[in-house]
C-alpha cells in the first residue's frame, strides 16, 4: 500500500473526528466506517489492514463523500488502493466481490458501454440500494421515455464503432486490466480475448 504514488496524498492523519462516517452512505447500511480504514493505515496495522481486505473494503461505494475530512485525508482512496493490492494478491475476497461485475466488464469490451436500462434491477445489483427497485418496477414507462433507440435494447445503450473498442481493449491490455481479470476470472478472459480477436484483425492491431 506504502509503495503506491497515491498514499501519501490520502492519509495525513486521523482527529477522529467522525465526519467521515457521517457523510458516508455506506455507513448506513452496513458496518462500514471509513475512520476505521484511515485508522488502521496511519498505525500500520497489518493484521486489521488483512481483516479489511477481506471484508470491510468491499462495502465502500466509492462516492468519496468522506473527501471533506477537516485533516485532508481521502479514505475513499486508501481504499481504491487496498482494493488494487487485493486484487494483485489473488485475494479470495477480490474474486467474491468482483464476481457480480463480469457481465458489467464483458459489456464494457463487447458493447463499450457499461450498463442498459434492462440492468437495472434490484435483485441483480442490491448494493446499488432501494431506488433501484422503484426504477425497475417502471422500467418500461422510462425506456420509452428515453429518445435514442438504442436505449430500448440490452444489448447496448448508443452506438460504438469497432476502433473505440479495440482502443478500450488495448488500453485495457497495455494497463495490466486484463492481466488482472485473468487472475480474477479466467474463463471471462478467455472469453473476451475471443470476441475481441476479429476485431482486433479487423482494425490491423497485433497485440506485443
Amino acid at each position: 500500500m506504502k509503495a503506491d504514488e497515491r498514499f501519501a496524498d490520502y492519509l495525513y492523519g486521523c482527529y477522529e473526528c467522525g465526519i467521515c462516517v457521517a457523510a458516508c452512505p455506506s455507513a448506513r447500511y452496513y458496518d462500514f466506517s471509513p475512520r476505521r480504514i484511515a485508522q488502521a493505515a496511519a498505525r500500520e496495522d497489518v493484521e486489521l489492514i488483512y481483516q479489511q481486505m477481506q471484508e470491510d473494503i468491499w462495502d465502500c461505494s466509492q462516492c468519496f463523500s468522506c473527501l471533506r475530512c477537516p485533516r485532508g485525508n481521502n479514505p475513499g482512496g486508501i481504499i481504491t488502493v487496498m482494493r488494487e493490492v487485493a486484487v494483485n494478491n489473488g485475494l479470495d475476497s477480490a474474486r467474491q466481490a468482483l464476481r457480480g461485475y463480469t457481465r458489467i466488464i464483458y459489456k464494457i469490451m463487447s458493447t463499450g458501454t457499461q450498463v442498459s436500462p434492462d440492468m437495472l434491477q434490484a435483485d441483480a445489483f442490491p448494493d446499488w440500494g432501494p431506488s433501484v427497485a422503484k426504477v425497475s418496477e417502471k422500467l418500461d414507462l422510462w425506456r420509452r421515455a428515453l429518445p435514442p433507440d438504442t436505449h430500448h435494447t440490452t444489448t447496448t445503450g448508443w452506438e460504438i464503432s469497432t476502433k473505440t473498442l479495440v482502443e478500450l481493449y488495448l488500453i485495457w491490455h497495455k494497463t495490466g486490466a486484463l492481466a488482472m481479470i485473468e487472475e480474477l476470472d479466467p474463463s471471462l478472459h478467455s472469453l473476451l480475448e475471443e470476441v475481441m480477436e476479429d476485431l482486433l484483425d479487423e482494425e490491423g492491431y497485433e497485440l506485443d
